[in-house]
C-alpha cells in the first residue's frame, strides 16, 4: 500500500478530510510505537510506506528499552488526542480508521502480532473484515 492509499482510506473511513487523515495517521502510529515492543514497532514500519514507517521507528527520548508502556484503549485514544494538532473529537474514529488501515497495509502475521499485545478491547474499535478480505496473507 502506498502512503497516499494509506492517507485515503482513514480519510474515508473517520470521514475527515485527507490533511486531518494524515495527522490522524502520525499521532495515531506514534501511540502505538510507545504501546508495543520497539521490535513490534520495527517489524510493522519496514511494511510501511515511506511517509508512515518513521511514525513507528522514532521512539520518543522517555523510552530507550524495548518494552512497551502498558495503558488500555481509552488511555490510547487520549493520548492520541493530545497529540499536536490533533482535533481530540476526532481522535476515537481516527484510531479505529488507522488500525482498520494498518490492517491492510501489513501482514496478517504481523498485525496480529501486534494487536496480541493490545488489551482486547482493541478489537472492537477495528472494522470487521469480509471473507478473505482486508488482509495480506502471513509471511
Amino acid at each position: 500500500m502506498e502512503y497516499q492509499d494509506f492517507i485515503n482510506a482513514v480519510a474515508t473511513r473517520a470521514k475527515v478530510p485527507e490533511d486531518q487523515a494524515a495527522i490522524l495517521t502520525r499521532a495515531t502510529l506514534q501511540t502505538l510505537a510507545d504501546r508495543i515492543s520497539a521490535g513490534q514497532a520495527e517489524n510493522l514500519a519496514y511494511q510501511l510506506p515511506d511517509g508512515l514507517d518513521d511514525h513507528l521507528r522514532k521512539p520518543p527520548p522517555h523510552r530507550r528499552d524495548e518494552h512497551a508502556t502498558s495503558f488500555g484503549l481509552e488511555e490510547f485514544v487520549r493520548r492520541v488526542g493530545d497529540r499536536q494538532d490533533v482535533d481530540r473529537a476526532l481522535a476515537g474514529a481516527g484510531v479505529g480508521a488507522v488500525l482498520s488501515t494498518l490492517r491492510e497495509a501489513v501482514t496478517r502475521d504481523q498485525f496480529e502480532d501486534a494487536v496480541a499485545q493490545l488489551p482486547k478491547e482493541f478489537r472492537q474499535v477495528l472494522e470487521p473484515v469480509g471473507p478473505g478480505g482486508g488482509q495480506r496473507p502471513g509471511s
